[in-house]
């Protein structure tokens, strides 16, 4: 039996030892890049005419990578900030191969040297304090759904925490005390320490009391939302709100851009700037 190409070898090894034992890559991070080699070796199986199971090294250049970087704008009509993000994954992949394939140096450092493209940089999207108040006077709290949401909306806002790390969140992440915070793994396997204010914390212990469930913000079956759940939910309230705070109606809001609102951080005092 023949040996496997080079670049499956290497294929293999970046995503079992550099991204996963090494890095200890989130699995948001595995999956976008597993996507982008998946875009890719469709691109050099249509390109090259060869399977991915036939690819070197080699067959992957600068000249290749650079037409599948503008068939990404061109056919999938990606923005230049997800070119940049599949480039991105491309290069670290290459950064481990460099390493592991020291005889290609010239052909890597080619592809590396391929130049991430200029991206306008938009403004964040905010929330205005009333639309803060009209959003979260929305859920209905004579419901078990409702009451969920108004804390998970209340925790969201007061945080800053990712749509992924409030699904993620376990009771155990959550200390309550004379300082209250909430504990996380984010981008990178960055532990972080978030403080909680006096009313949060407050709201947040009944409404664990309640759930009775490992996770802080359950489905009705016990089981954790979606990304695409909560997206759903704050639509729905965004909805109800904008009955009542006409700033809302046609206003796009999204899970980030509850993440921008500095009025309902934690100051260094530890008070809450925005009385609850």
């Amino acid at each position: 039996m023949t040996s496997p190409p080079a670049f499956a070898k290497l294929l293999e090894g970046f995503f079992v030892q550099r991204l996963m034992k090494q890095r200890e890559a989130s699995p948001n991070t595995v999956s976008s890049y597993r996507d982008t080699f998946r875009l890719l070796l469709r691109f050099c199986e249509k390109r090259l005419q060869k399977k991915a199971s036939q690819l070197e090294l080699i067959d992957i250049d600068a000249t290749l990578i650079s037409g599948f970087l503008d068939e990404l704008e061109s056919a999938r009509k990606n923005a230049a900030s997800s070119r940049n993000a599949r480039l991105a994954a491309i290069r670290s992949f290459f950064k481990y191969a460099a390493l592991e394939s020291p005889a290609e140096s010239a052909h890597i450092q080619r592809v590396l040297a391929i130049p991430s493209k200029r991206q306008d940089r938009r403004l964040v999207g905010f929330l205005t304090h009333e639309e803060i108040k009209a959003l979260l006077a929305a859920p209905d709290l004579n419901t078990w759904t409702g009451r969920r949401d108004h804390a998970l909306l209340l925790v969201a806002l007061q945080t800053g925490l990712r749509v992924s790390e409030l699904v993620g969140l376990e009771q155990s992440d959550v200390v309550f005390g004379a300082s209250s915070y909430i504990r996380v793994t984010g981008k990178g396997r960055k532990e972080r320490c978030t403080p909680l204010t006096k009313q949060t914390a407050k709201l947040l212990r009944k409404w664990l009391q309640e759930a009775e469930n490992i996770i802080v913000f359950p489905t009705v079956h016990g089981n954790r939302l979606s990304s695409d759940a909560v997206q759903f939910l704050l639509a729905k309230h965004v909805t109800i709100a904008s009955r009542t705070c006409k700033s809302l109606k046609g206003k796009r809001v999204t899970p980030h851009m509850m993440r921008h609102y500095p009025e309902y951080r934690i100051m260094p005092s530890g008070r809450c700037s925005v009385a609850w």
